[in-house]
């Protein structure tokens, strides 16, 4: 018996959730896998503290001790808490989160846009248990046109909002880049969504803890979705859920596995599949499909893929979920297998062959990605957390610790593979999750020579705040012109990774909620100018008062010309565009058939920089890198001119 897509939505809290790929494959799986749920305890009786508040007879519970989520009782007009959308590649896709149902109340909600003035209902989805959230996707959606939604639940509940058209025509696409939700801290965030609607970014970017509720990620995510959603509703956005949303102090992924040591540095998953695969259902359903959807170990989903906003391309990287826990596989040099602090200890000791950061489907995936250039002017990469360890004081002011493996410095040959990738797409990096907001220009080989990296402050930073203090309280050598930072310039990491810090936000005071260096960042992508300028707003500040308002150091403007920061060799012979073809070039190293680097030229003309002796292969396109091919060409300073035509 196949099973229909309505009986599929009804019983996918007994499956991995893995979105409309796996879904067409499952729906030729029978119904006869699928287990009983129990409605109080969906998750087993060994797991019955999860999602409590929102299971069984929640309108009997009571939240409690200090900091509790918001009431999930509300009037039953109110049950449509929020909603998420991307539109992509001719694909609206919605998650709408409700307030749990009652028993006699219909699991249905349903999507209306308003057309000539009239609504029009054009779709309709079960609202999934566990979790209480339900999942629109619409196919040939016109992406050219703003369109007013409303998600309906019965007569009454509503929530309203705006599916903006996509702003190819914008020359300058702005992208929030926000993390770490402290939970310890309830109530509204007006002083940031004020800030936000004021700034009107094209692009809402969550990199992770959303929540700190762990054991109670319905209530936690409703929770942030009533905080954000007047900034939520009416542009698309990015939920990348990170450790603490899926109940984890902190996760190295393992593809999957089973983590059964307290810390989770044995690398895994604590929690069962299905609840995790809940936490990603609420958050990061709604981004557009994967290109690699298959589950990995316990049937947990993947999300990494990508989506095109106004010309701008993001990679969005699930960058913990394939990582190598550090325990038992390195030797413990510190009070925790994930903490170092032996002074003497050697970085290159634990990069051991076999460890995995990234994993290769996704740097197959992020390395197709960086030659894509279709309908694309600029890209950027996003994560969860900094490919550096860009933090000397950690929980206090004198906590120094040497080296933190729970960032993407480590393993360092994974850090590696992975900002080659980023650079050959020449691309920006944006994170979050280490409390502490920086800017560095990644050192690969030499410093320098790799991409920038942005690192957003917590938007909330109630839980553990960072430090950067250089021991020596010196700047490093390359310091940044005129900063109003002391320690400022070229840095190893106590990974051995070279960074060259370009500015940090420290907490003044963390016990002052006012000083806590909370807050978000802006970043502004200029596709005419080939600029990125990166800002850094402070929780309550006032962004109507201007640029003096960021923290020390901010704003910061960078050119998709410095990304790639290799000294080169030579160059080879000038091309020449005709004017308006804009067109993309890529160079790739004959002898290795090494990709330097994929991008596209805003212009009339560009010399390709090598970095490398021999010969070298063009491929060129208006569109994409297949209409003309330059076979062969060498370094050579004197070179005539090449004039490039397309058909």
């Amino acid at each position: 018996m196949k099973l229909s897509r309505r009986i599929w939505l009804k019983l996918s809290s007994a499956f991995a959730w893995t979105g409309p790929a796996a879904l067409a494959q499952a729906e030729d799986a029978t119904a006869t896998t699928a287990a009983p749920i129990d409605p109080a305890k969906p998750f087993g009786d060994e797991f019955k503290q999860l999602d409590s508040l929102a299971v069984g007879n929640w309108w009997e519970k009571k939240p409690k001790g200090k900091n509790i989520p918001p009431s999930l009782i509300v009037p039953r007009n109110e049950v449509v808490a929020f909603a998420v959308y991307t539109q992509a590649n001719g694909v609206l896709k919605m998650t709408a989160q409700l307030f749990p149902l009652k028993p006699d109340e219909a699991r249905l909600a349903r999507l209306e846009v308003q057309k000539d003035g009239e609504w029009t209902e054009i779709a309709r989805e079960e609202v999934l248990f566990p979790g209480w959230s339900a999942h629109f996707r619409v196919e040939d959606w016109d992406g050219s046109k703003t369109v007013p939604y409303r998600v309906r639940h019965g007569n009454d509940a509503m929530f309203e909002g705006t599916i903006r058209k996509d702003p190819v025509d914008k020359n300058e696409i702005v992208v929030a880049n926000m993390s770490c939700n402290s939970s310890r801290t309830t109530g509204e965030r007006h002083e940031i969504v004020e800030n936000l609607l004021h700034q009107d970014p094209d692009l809402l970017f969550f990199a992770g803890d959303q929540t700190y509720r762990h054991t109670e990620h319905t209530a936690g995510w409703i929770e942030f979705g009533l905080q954000f959603r007047d900034v939520l509703k009416d542009r698309p956005s990015i939920c990348t859920p990170d450790d603490h949303d899926v109940g984890q102090p902190n996760l190295w992924g393992e593809n999957g596995r089973l983590s059964t040591l307290a810390g989770n540095a044995d690398g895994g998953f604590m929690y069962p599949a299905e609840y995790v695969n809940m936490v990603q259902r609420q958050q990061s359903w709604h981004l557009p499909d994967s290109p690699d959807p298959a589950t990995i170990e316990r049937g947990i989903t993947v999300y990494f893929t990508s989506m095109k906003v106004g010309g701008v391309d993001f990679c969005i990287l699930e960058d913990r979920k394939f990582k190598s826990g550090p325990a038992g596989k390195i030797p413990q040099m510190g009070p925790r297998p994930d903490h170092i602090n032996d002074p003497t200890y050697d970085p290159a000791s634990i990069d051991l062959p076999g460890l995995v950061l990234l994993g290769e489907r996704q740097l197959k995936f992020l390395k197709d990605w960086g030659q894509d250039w279709s309908d694309v002017d600029m890209k950027c990469v996003l994560s969860q957390t900094a490919f550096c360890g860009a933090v000397h004081m950690h929980g206090s002011e004198t906590g120094r610790l040497l080296a933190d493996l729970d960032c993407n410095g480590w393993p360092q040959t994974g850090r590696r593979k992975a900002l080659e990738e980023i650079r050959r797409a020449k691309a920006i990096h944006l994170c979050g999750d280490q409390h502490l907001s920086v800017v560095v220009k990644h050192g690969i080989d030499d410093f320098g020579d790799g991409p920038f990296g942005f690192t957003s402050p917590a938007l909330v930073n109630t839980i553990y705040g960072r430090w950067w203090h250089p021991e020596d309280e010196k700047p490093g050598p390359n310091p940044v012109p005129d900063s109003p930072l002391p320690w400022t310039g070229d840095f190893k990491d106590g990974l051995g990774n070279k960074i060259s810090m370009m500015a940090y936000a420290n907490p003044p005071n963390i016990k002052d909620e006012k000083q806590r260096a909370d807050g978000y960042g802006l970043v502004r992508f200029n596709k005419q100018t080939q600029q990125v300028t990166l800002e850094c707003w402070p929780r309550f500040s006032d962004a109507k008062k201007g640029n003096s308002e960021q923290f020390p150091g901010w704003p910061i403007t960078v050119a998709v010309a410095d990304y790639d920061g290799r000294k080169p060799v030579g160059f080879l012979p000038e091309l020449r565009f005709p004017e308006g073809t804009n067109p993309v070039v890529q160079v790739v190293h004959d002898s290795t058939g090494d990709v330097l680097y994929t991008q596209r030229i805003h212009g009339t003309s560009f010399r390709p920089p090598v970095y490398a002796e021999g010969t070298h292969t063009v491929h060129l396109g208006q569109i994409q890198i297949n209409e003309t091919k330059l076979a062969s060409l060498a370094i050579a300073e004197d070179a005539q001119p090449i004039e490039v035509t397309f058909a």
